[in-house]
C-alpha cells in the first residue's frame, strides 16, 4: 500500500454535488425547505430538477439557494449556519472551494397547523409595561 498520495482526479455527477448541498442545507439551523416555483416543483416530482438549489460550474463552483425558514428564527444567522455548512461539506467532500453561494430566503414557514398569536393575552393580575410606567419608578 502506497504512503505517499498520488495525484489523480475524480469525476462528481451535478446530482451528487446537489444531493450534499440538500443535505447540508437541511441540516442547518432554522431552515425548514426549500422555496421554489410551481414549474421548479413540477419539475422536481419527475426528478428533472432539484428546486431551490441552482449550480453553476463556469469560472468556480457558483450556487443559489432559494430557502424557507422557521418562523421566529434570526434569518442572518440561518444564512450564516447554511453557508458555514455547505462550504465545509464541500471543501470536506470534493477538496474544492465555492467561489460564490448566494442565499434567498423565499418565506417563513410556522410550525404545522398553527400561526403565530396577533397578541400574547397576559395572565391576570400579572404586571405589565403599562403599570410600570404609571408606577413613577425608574427601571433600568
Amino acid at each position: 500500500m502506497p504512503t505517499h498520495p498520488m495525484p489523480g482526479r475524480s469525476l462528481v455527477t451535478r446530482r451528487a454535488l446537489v444531493d450534499m448541498i440538500r443535505a447540508a442545507t437541511l441540516g442547518s439551523y432554522g431552515v425548514t425547505g426549500f422555496a421554489a416555483s410551481p414549474l421548479e416543483r413540477l419539475l422536481g416530482r419527475l426528478g428533472l430538477r432539484q428546486p431551490g438549489i441552482h449550480v453553476r460550474l463556469d469560472d468556480g463552483l457558483a450556487i443559489e439557494l432559494d430557502l424557507t425558514v422557521a418562523y421566529g428564527v434570526p434569518i442572518a444567522e440561518v444564512a450564516r449556519q447554511v453557508d458555514s455548512a455547505v462550504r465545509y461539506s464541500l471543501r470536506l467532500a470534493l477538496a474544492r472551494e465555492v467561489s460564490r453561494l448566494t442565499i434567498h430566503v423565499g418565506g417563513l414557514r410556522f410550525s404545522p397547523g398553527t400561526a403565530p398569536p396577533a397578541v400574547v393575552p397576559a395572565p391576570p393580575g400579572a404586571i405589565g409595561p403599562r403599570d410600570l410606567a404609571d408606577s413613577g419608578t425608574d427601571v433600568a
